[in-house]
C-alpha cells in the first residue's frame, strides 16, 4: 500500500482568543465559518510565515528519511488553515528539497484555471523537475475557492470535466491544435514543457461530500481519495464508486480508495491529545463549520451533495471526545494508535493512507517528534497490515491513463493494419 504524510500548512502564529483581544467587538472569529474569507490578513506576519515555510519543508523531508512513500499538498484561498494558495508552487519547493519521495497533489482546482493548458505546462516542468516522482491530483475546490476567485459557482462541474479533457489532450496528442470548447477556447495548444512520465502522471481524485465527483473517477478508473470523512461514509464512497465501475466493466479494488487520516502521535496519551485538540480548533471551532452559503453556493453542487455536507459539517462541530470515539481524528502513542489504524483498514480497506500529522498551533519541535514516531513504529506497523490485508497500491494499476483513454487506445490498436 501507499503511505503518505499530510500537514495543510495552517498560519499557526496567533490564536483566536488573541485575534478577539485585537478587535473584539466585530471580528468575523465571532462567527463560525466567516474566518474562511472574512478574517482580515492584517493578522498575518510575513516573518512568522517565513519561518513556518521553511519548518514545513524541513518536516516533508523528515517524512522521506523516515521512510514514507508521498507527500502530499493542497490548494486554498483565503483562509488561515491552509498557507498552500497554489499546489504547484508548494509540490515544486518540496520536490527540489527531497529526493525520491513521491509529491502527491491532492490536488490542483481545476475550476480555478482560466487556462488549463497553462496548468498543464507547470504540472509537466513540476514532473521533470522531480524526475517522475509527481502524482496529478485533480479536484474542484471548495465553495469558498469559488468565491475567493470570482468563479462562477455554477459553472463549476461543467469547468472540471472540460479542464480535465483538455489536460489529457493536451498531454497526449501533439500540437499545434485548436481547442473550441463550452468553457475554454484557446486558439492554439502546443506546450513545451510536457510531463516526464508517459502518457502523464497518474492521477488521483480526491473528495468529501460530492457523489458526483466519486462517479467521475470511478468512470476515469482513477483513484478516489476521502478526505477524513467517517467510517460509514467512506463505506459509502466505496460503495458508490464499485457500482460504477461494475457498469464501467471492471471491478474496483482497494487500489481505487485512498483515505487521508487525521493522526497526531507523541510519547504520552496527554500530548497527544493537546495536538488532537488542535485539529478540533482549526478543522472545527475555527474554520470547519462553514458558513452554509459559501461552502456550498448556489449551483455549486448537488442538493443530495449539499446535505451530506451539511452533516458531516455539524459531525464536525461535535466535542472533541465525540470525534475521537468516532475515529474522524486518531491520537495517542504509537502503541494506541496502531490498533485504532487497524480497526479502520479493516473495515475502510484503502489501498493509500495519508497520515496528517498536525494541524493547528501544532509547534515545530512536535510536529517533527510526530513524524519520528510515525515512522518508527507506526509505518513499519501499518506496512505489515497492508500486506496482511492485500491492500493493492494504486501503482499496481496497470497504467496512468484513464479508463477511457485505455479504451480508445486499445481501439486504435484493433483498428490498426496487422503486419
Amino acid at each position: 500500500m501507499l503511505i503518505g504524510y499530510f500537514t495543510e500548512q495552517p498560519y499557526a502564529g496567533f490564536s483566536g482568543e488573541e485575534a478577539l483581544r485585537v478587535q473584539p467587538d466585530d471580528h468575523p472569529f465571532r462567527r463560525p465559518g466567516d474566518t474562511v474569507l472574512l478574517f482580515s490578513n492584517k493578522f498575518f506576519d510575513p516573518v512568522v510565515g517565513a519561518r513556518l515555510y521553511a519548518e514545513r519543508i524541513r518536516e516533508g523531508q523528515l517524512a522521506e528519511e523516515v521512510g514514507f512513500d508521498a507527500l502530499m499538498t493542497n490548494e486554498h484561498h483565503n483562509g488561515a488553515f491552509c498557507m498552500q494558495p497554489r499546489c504547484n508552487i508548494a509540490s515544486t519547493a518540496l520536490a527540489v528539497a527531497t529526493k525520491t519521495i513521491k509529491i502527491m497533489q491532492l490536488g490542483n482546482p481545476l475550476p480555478l484555471w482560466d487556462n488549463p493548458v497553462q496548468l498543464a505546462e507547470e504540472i509537466g516542468m513540476l514532473d521533470m523537475i522531480s524526475q517522475g516522482r509527481l502524482i496529478s491530483g485533480i479536484v474542484r475546490g471548495g465553495g469558498a475557492e469559488q468565491l475567493a476567485n470570482d468563479v462562477n459557482p455554477v459553472r463549476n462541474r461543467a469547468r472540471f470535466v472540460e479542464a480535465h479533457d483538455l489536460l489529457i489532450k493536451t498531454w497526449t496528442t501533439p500540437g499545434p491544435f485548436r481547442w473550441d470548447g463550452e468553457e475554454y477556447q484557446i486558439r492554439v495548444v502546443n506546450p513545451w514543457a510536457l510531463p516526464l512520465q508517459k502518457p502523464h502522471p497518474r492521477i488521483f481524485v480526491p473528495g468529501v461530500a460530492s457523489l458526483e465527483t466519486v462517479i467521475f473517477a470511478a468512470q476515469q478508473g482513477y483513484p478516489y481519495v476521502c478526505l477524513g470523512t467517517s467510517v460509514d461514509d467512506t463505506l459509502a464512497i466505496k460503495g458508490l464508486y464499485a457500482e460504477e465501475a461494475a457498469r464501467q466493466g471492471y471491478e474496483a479494488g482497494t487500489e481505487h480508495l485512498g483515505y487521508v487520516m487525521r493522526c497526531h502521535v507523541a510519547d504520552t496519551e496527554e500530548q497527544a491529545l493537546a495536538g488532537a485538540r488542535e485539529f478540533q480548533w482549526m478543522q472545527g471551532e475555527f474554520t470547519g463549520v462553514g458558513h452554509p452559503v459559501w461552502t456550498a453556493p448556489t449551483g455549486y453542487s448537488s442538493w443530495e451533495a449539499r446535505q451530506k455536507r451539511n452533516a458531516m459539517h455539524a459531525r464536525a462541530s461535535r466535542p472533541l471526545e465525540e470525534v475521537i470515539e468516532s475515529g474522524s481524528i486518531l491520537c495517542g502513542t504509537p502503541k494506541t494508535v496502531i490498533p485504532r489504524i487497524r480497526r479502520f483498514l479493516e473495515r475502510t480497506r484503502p489501498g493509500s493512507l495519508v497520515l496528517w500529522g498536525n494541524d493547528g498551533k501544532v509547534d515545530h519541535r512536535n510536529s517533527m517528534r510526530c513524524i519520528e514516531l510515525l515512522g518508527q513504529e507506526v509505518l513499519p506497523a501499518v506496512r505489515e497490515l497492508g500486506r496482511e490485508l492485500g491492500l493493492s497500491s494504486p501503482f499496481d494499476l496497470d497504467a496512468p491513463v484513464s479508463l477511457r483513454q485505455r479504451r480508445e487506445l486499445e481501439g486504435l490498436a484493433a483498428a490498426a493494419p496487422q503486419l
